[in-house]
């Protein structure tokens, strides 16, 4: 018990680790008070059509000179975050061109993902990973869990159980290895029903990791027996991860699950196309597929969503449900 008090200490004292919390809002600086008349557009057209196209709250008040941008999920609001930096810096703001700049912020995030997961395999000095494990690794960049960024804590939990491993005279490399991506469950989560340590097992199955890995993943949670060392180990690493001062905060990840269950519960029903949770959890936009809902079927669509919030979820006050039924046609004049 001694000298395993002994060789935590020594792994969390070689650990200089940031506070990694995360916010739900990004501020936009404007460059005029002008250029907030010309994001709202002629009776709101521009802002109606880039909260539809991002999925995101556009809140434009008084405060001098800035905007804010609302929503749960980090990696929709850093795509926002990029359109809306491109049109200001572009001046034309105008439906059309919002969904064209929103489609190149999402290929740029997608890079950044990319980045984001090599960034982690060089800096934990593992190689000969799948370049999809690389590419989910990198969306953990986006994911937050307490508050603390996911990425971040699994580059600390592997650099963690490497120590504990070095102490113990076990494999380092492996060790590393799992610790890192022990988490990668949590890429995926709101879009794949399970655990998140389950699912993380089953991607790393299906990319050909080790079978040493992929048990510590899904034991990592006790949701399956430890039978391994580095099983013991990821555990451990990441536990210590999380336990530090200043790496977690409690009220953000309840909030968060609530607007992704909020989602995951308005997309269950058939002919829903995409779900967002908007004004904090307090109106859910439900999108339908037109040409398999027609309008009444939508009505009956948002009173079933909210009977089934009504039945599932604890929370404060009401929530407005509203589908949104819209058909678009195009031709050309040659």
């Amino acid at each position: 018990d001694k000298r395993a008090r002994k060789i935590i200490s020594i792994a969390m004292q070689r650990v200089a680790s940031e506070l990694t919390t995360e916010a739900t809002v990004t501020t936009i600086t404007l460059p005029s008070e002008d250029m907030k008349g010309r994001i709202i557009g002629r009776e709101g057209r521009n802002i109606r059509a880039f909260e539809a196209a991002t999925g995101t709250n556009l809140i434009v008040d008084d405060t001098p000179e800035a905007v804010v941008l609302s929503c749960f999920d980090p990696i929709r609001r850093e795509m926002a975050r990029l359109t809306l930096l491109k049109l200001i810096g572009d001046g034309r703001i105008q439906p059309a061109r919002i969904e064209e700049i929103h489609e190149k912020s999402m290929s740029e995030v997608e890079r950044e993902i990319r980045e984001g997961g090599e960034w982690a395999v060089l800096e934990t000095g593992i190689t000969d990973m799948h370049p999809e494990l690389v590419r989910v690794i990198g969306r953990l960049k986006f994911r937050t869990s307490y508050g603390q960024n996911v990425l971040k804590h699994s580059v600390e939990a592997a650099h963690i159980a490497g120590m504990i491993a070095a102490e113990l005279g076990t494999d380092v490399q492996l060790a590393k290895r799992c610790a890192l991506l022990h988490d990668i469950g949590k890429a995926v989560t709101h879009e794949v029903e399970g655990s998140h340590a389950l699912i993380g097992a089953e991607i790393a199955k299906r990319l050909k990791e080790k079978p040493e890995v992929c048990h510590a993943i899904e034991a990592h949670h006790n949701e399956v027996e430890q039978r391994t060392v580095e099983a013991v180990l990821t555990q451990t690493a990441d536990a210590i991860s999380g336990a530090r001062p200043g790496a977690r905060r409690e009220t953000l990840e309840t909030y968060v699950k609530r607007l992704e269950r909020l989602e995951a519960i308005a997309m269950e029903f058939p002919g829903v196309d995409k779900v967002y949770a908007m004004q904090a959890g307090r109106e859910v936009r439900v999108m339908v597929k037109p040409t398999e809902v027609d309008d009444l079927q939508a009505e009956i669509i948002a009173r079933d969503i909210a009977k089934k919030i009504e039945e599932e979820l604890q929370y404060p006050g009401q929530i407005k449900i509203m589908t949104i039924r819209e058909t678009r046609t195009s031709a050309f004049a040659k």
